[in-house]
């Protein structure tokens, strides 16, 4: 499977769990996995999901504008996806812009999330 493609299916598996229910992400991390949030760090699956689930809205949707994704080492254990697009949060009428870059490590046949930075792109 090409980079493009696993980018792609990584990100709108990501974002529908995301948009279903944030505490079914655990699975996506490690004990060592980090978030950075708007500057904020959070390192292990729980500590990251619980981060995610008091975030201050109900419900959200994502829309990817732009996903780019390149190999981040030479052996393709890790991959570096570059994400942008627009969010929607509690019925709100104004969607926000955000960025959100991951390194996926590669674990057996899949990939779990080892670096994950989120910001909202705000003027």
């Amino acid at each position: 499977m090409d980079i493009a493609t696993i980018a792609k299916n990584f990100t709108d598996h990501y974002y529908k769990v995301f948009s279903l229910g944030r505490e079914n992400l655990a699975p996506l991390y490690r004990p060592h996995s980090m978030l950075t949030w708007e500057s904020k760090q959070f390192q292990g699956a729980p500590s990251i999901v619980e981060h995610l689930t008091e975030l201050p809205f109900q419900k959200v949707a994502h829309k990817v504008i732009t996903c780019d994704a390149q190999p981040s080492s030479l052996d393709m254990s890790t991959l570096l996806i570059s994400v942008t697009g627009m969010l929607m949060v509690d019925d709100g009428e104004q969607p926000l812009n955000f960025s959100q870059v991951f390194v996926l490590a590669k674990e057996g046949e899949s990939f779990y999330v080892l670096n994950d930075i989120f910001r909202l792109n705000l003027g």
